[in-house]
């Protein structure tokens, strides 16, 4: 039951859209099929990263309260959780939206694992529909690589991002840093550069491609809303100048 409906709900429809790029939209480029793949993605994805958007004004506001929480009883990890718990609750702190949109990418690349370990190599071209064309050859290389197989350029480049996406946000609020921030900064892309290395190429390009994504379209959105606010606060000052 659980095969059947990874196969047929999540397996097939996937394996079967990168095919059809990669046949019908980017002239037989499995690269760019995996690319165009990413954003379709991310775009039915995007609903979600603007409410995450959206909710992170309140949710930094509340990160400063954590910050305090965190500083104030850091030589008690026990009563630390316990205190960070209890704000959680009575704020209600949900983090579905962002968590949604992580768990489908981390689901993806899953899939696309799959697809690279037997959909690519032929043993699972009986899973297209009617409506696709099955390919004679896939062409797996991009730009002088091979995606099906390990590299080091890649996932050093998604590392590379990574850690200047961290150090963005960080910067942003460096007051309020622990010493486990700055580990984080440093171990974070490590760690993802480690695994990235040990899987084929594809996978960094898959997260490269959303990294970017975010980093264009979801940011655009964050300008948007921090100029909203911005006008917001203008407003009330720009009333009080006239009454005067």
């Amino acid at each position: 039951m659980i095969s059947h409906i990874w196969n047929e709900y999540l397996f097939r429809p996937i394996f079967n859209i990168l095919i059809y790029f990669y046949n019908e939209v980017t002239a037989q480029n499995l690269g760019l099929a995996v690319i165009y793949l990413t954003v379709l993605l991310r775009l039915t994805l995007l609903p979600f990263s603007v409410i995450s958007v959206w909710k992170e004004g309140f949710h930094k506001k509340l990160s400063k309260q954590i910050s305090k929480i965190a500083l104030a009883h850091k030589n008690d990890p026990v009563l630390q959780n316990q205190e960070i718990r209890e704000f959680f609750k009575k704020y209600r702190v949900n983090p579905w939206s962002k968590a949604i949109v992580l768990g489908v990418q981390a689901l993806t690349l899953v899939l696309l694992y799959q697809v690279f370990l037997g959909g690519i190599r032929g043993t699972k071209m009986d899973f297209l529909y009617e409506w696709v064309e099955r390919p004679d050859f896939v062409n797996t290389m991009f730009l002088g690589f091979d995606i099906g197989e390990r590299n080091l350029i890649w996932p050093l480049a998604v590392a590379l991002l990574l850690f200047i996406e961290t150090s963005w946000e960080q910067r942003k609020k460096k007051e309020f840093l622990l010493n486990s921030d700055i580990v984080y900064k440093y171990f974070f892309p490590l760690a993802v550069f480690g695994f990235l290395y040990l899987l084929p190429m594809v996978k960094s390009l898959f997260l490269l491609t959303s990294l970017i994504f975010s980093a264009i379209v979801v940011g655009g959105v964050r300008s948007l809303f921090n100029l909203i606010q911005g006008d917001k606060k203008a407003a009330p000052k720009a009333e009080a100048g006239e009454d005067e």
